[in-house]
């Protein structure tokens, strides 16, 4: 089941979506958009329906700090009706914008259209006896689970996808950990050195893949391309 986090500072509203969507959803619902971008940090979620009007960080300021850091996509809900309102959303990063008050149906219809436009990527990498599967965060090698933490599967994920690409510390605490980037670059580092040890630990020969590059950072190594 899909897993949408809803954000709205109004008690009642959060209630009536929950209860509109928990049937075809599983539903988070936070009123304040920095607990929200807090809990993103942690956990995974499929789509996130977005208020406008809320006192701590309105919900234009929050589909762009999202836009920063996450490719989730956002749906805008809002009384605000006004063309240039919509279009200010959108060019934001909104996915789409729907008013209240609305249709629980076409609501729920909506929701469904954005998911399925949205996931152009494949969600499954596989490497060398390695299935890594970024909808359900599970990773496996040859059929056997291996545990990670949710920031050494980012990691991991990104290193699969862009193989071969140097990444900076910088650029790891910026992908990785976002929104809450004040990491040193030691943590980068000890996360890199749990998750060798939980691939090495499964039987996976990570040494000959994951590397360090002195000074700067890290990359996933394909051994094809060596000369």
């Amino acid at each position: 089941m899909k897993t949408l986090l809803l954000i709205d500072d109004e008690p009642r509203m959060l209630e009536l979506l929950t209860l509109y969507l928990e049937p075809s959803f599983h539903c988070i619902a936070m009123s304040s958009v920095r607990d929200a971008l807090d809990y993103l940090e942690e956990n995974h979620v499929d789509l996130v329906l977005l208020d406008i009007m809320m006192p701590d960080m309105d919900g234009w300021q929050a589909c762009q700090e999202i836009r920063k850091f996450w490719d989730v996509p956002v749906i805008m809900l809002t009384a605000k009706a006004e063309q240039a309102d919509i279009i200010k959303g959108l060019n934001l990063g909104a996915d789409d914008y729907i008013l209240k008050p609305f249709d629980e149906e076409e609501l729920v219809a909506r929701i469904h259209a954005v998911l399925r436009r949205t996931k152009t990527e494949e969600t499954i990498i596989f490497f060398e006896g390695l299935r890594l599967n970024k909808e359900s965060i599970e990773l496996s090698f040859q059929q056997e689970a291996i545990v990670l933490t949710p920031k050494e599967f980012s990691m991991l994920a990104l290193f699969l996808e862009y193989q071969n690409k140097v990444f900076s510390r910088e650029h790891l605490i910026n992908t990785v950990w976002g929104y809450n980037g004040t990491i040193e670059d030691r943590t980068i580092d000890s996360h890199v050195r749990n998750l060798r040890e939980k691939l090495r630990k499964s039987g996976f020969p990570v040494d000959d893949y994951l590397q360090t590059v002195w000074g700067i950072g890290y990359k996933w190594h394909k051994l094809a391309d060596k000369k």
